[in-house]
């Protein structure tokens, strides 16, 4: 994966560089080549590069302080989260400085009467539900990840997860933002009801990668949490079969809470992991229905109405609350399940649901041509697809056969009526492949965008758009440099 060659004006001005930090951010930074090793990577962990610092600010006076002095030098800066990206969206350069919000991580208001809390940055998806827990609310966007990964992450990614089918992902919960830019200006988008007069800023901002400005704080619409919930696994002797099904659910307009598809190879691996209660078979859907025990009555029962259409092997409703939760575990515990047996690559790449059947066969075939065998586990009912393709990643061309299969996967999704990533970002991972989603005039588009808040390029400037692309713009910060 080629990324820009350092600057070497930069890293001749390292002690300046490192000095001017320290002032900006008293104790907050880390230049010891051996601890910056910790921050050479994301989880698309094959491709790593130390940074020149890395800084952990307390507040957001700090962050505007750390970028204003980044900008006084000319510095790139790479946002980081918890680290947890899977696109290389918070993989640094050698010339550059990483700013990471771990360490803000409080929570600043909570208002059951108004729904809403309000958060730092840094901290995790799971924390921010139990904050409010206590008061009957949830947060609803839950990635898997959610046990690790930060806020700051989940609104840079615009990151969903298994509950998105009803609740939507990050961008519908989200009501305010106060945002540095890279000048050291603070701004604030949205507010406690979700709405500015004028553009829609905080829209943009959302999804955006870390291309436009440092989030530090976020105000988040928070749920009653319902009366209850039941999963229920459905088992079947073909993937495609699973998708027909699952294309019939939502044709059908039954909105459970949540559809996710698992494959047998992941089945055997998080069954073997999380001792779950998997049946073993092809594919297996869990599909979750929420509210009063009547109501739950009622909606799995019109949805076993559909699945029989479909001759499943299994159908079986969850007995007990623990039941309920090992079943959920099984599925959180896929990614790690995963590793713990081969290396892989986790794609993200979105589909119309009716498409399902038909993308799943062709990845099988994909899988035949390359090579290399997949797994799939995803949220199923809106077409938010995360095949897993393994591979060795000692044994030599393996890690390139593995990238141009999933290549070939995200090429299949936006020919399917998709795109390349539902919640996963574009990173350096599929940067290369904007094109096939994105005209030359949409891409400028974008980029005219990043220009107006982020002038100079020096905010994650090698993520997103082609190298070929922006070079132009690059080279322009590097010549002001």
């Amino acid at each position: 994966m080629e990324m820009p060659a350092p600057d070497p004006r930069i890293l001749a001005r390292r002690d300046a560089i490192v000095a001017a930090l320290e002032a900006a951010a008293p104790g907050a930074v880390i230049h010891d080549p051996a601890e910056t090793r910790a921050y050479e990577c994301d989880a698309l962990s094959a491709y790593r590069c130390p940074p020149l610092a890395v800084v952990l600010p307390r507040s957001t006076a700090e962050v505007a302080a750390v970028l204003r002095a980044c900008a006084a030098e000319g510095v790139p800066v790479v946002p980081r989260g918890a680290g947890t990206s899977l696109a290389g969206g918070s993989m640094p350069t050698a010339d550059a400085v990483v700013v990471g919000l771990a360490r803000m991580n409080r929570v600043l208001e909570i208002s059951a009467e108004d729904r809403l809390v309000r958060v730092e940055a840094g901290r995790t998806n799971l924390a921010v539900s139990d904050a409010v827990v206590g008061e009957g609310f949830f947060y609803a966007p839950d990635p898997s990840s959610q046990l690790a990964c930060a806020i700051g992450g989940n609104i840079a990614m615009n990151s969903g997860g298994a509950h998105c089918l009803k609740y939507g992902v990050t961008t519908n919960n989200l009501l305010g933002l106060t945002v540095v830019l890279m000048d050291g200006s603070v701004v604030e988008l949205g507010g406690p009801m979700g709405e500015s007069g004028g553009l829609d800023l905080m829209g943009v901002v959302c999804g955006s990668e870390g291309q436009l400005g440092l989030v530090t704080e976020a105000t988040l619409r928070i749920l009653p949490k319902p009366a209850g919930a039941r999963p229920v696994l459905v088992a079947f002797d073909s993937a495609e079969t699973a998708g027909a099904c699952v294309a019939a659910i939502i044709r059908a307009g039954v909105l459970p809470v949540a559809i996710e598809f698992m494959d047998r190879p992941c089945i055997r691996a998080t069954e073997a992991f999380a001792h779950a209660g998997y049946p073993d078979c092809e594919a297996l859907l869990i599909i979750e229905a929420e509210g009063t025990a009547p109501e739950i009555d009622e909606a799995l029962g019109l949805i076993r109405d559909i699945a029989e259409g479909f001759a499943p092997l299994e159908f079986r409703e969850s007995r007990s609350e623990d039941e309920s939760r090992r079943i959920w575990l099984g599925r959180k515990s896929a990614f790690g399940a995963m590793g713990q047996i081969n290396d892989y690559m986790c794609l993200d790449g979105t589909i119309p649901v009716s498409a399902l059947p038909r993308v799943l066969a062709r990845i099988g075939q994909l899988s035949a041509e390359h090579g290399l065998e997949v797994a799939n586990v995803f949220h199923a009912g809106d077409g938010n697809m995360h095949p897993l393709i393994l591979y060795d990643a000692n044994a030599p061309g393996d890690l390139e056969r593995a990238e141009a299969f999933g290549a070939d996967i995200l090429r299949l999704c936006v020919e399917a009526g998709g795109c390349l990533t539902g919640e996963h970002g574009v990173g350096i991972e599929k940067r290369d492949l904007m094109t096939v989603q994105y005209a030359p005039a949409d891409l400028e588009a974008q980029m005219r965008v990043k220009d107006v808040f982020d002038p100079e390029w020096l905010l994650n400037p090698a993520k997103v758009f082609p190298l070929a692309v922006s070079a132009g713009r690059r080279e322009r910060m590097r010549d002001a440099a």
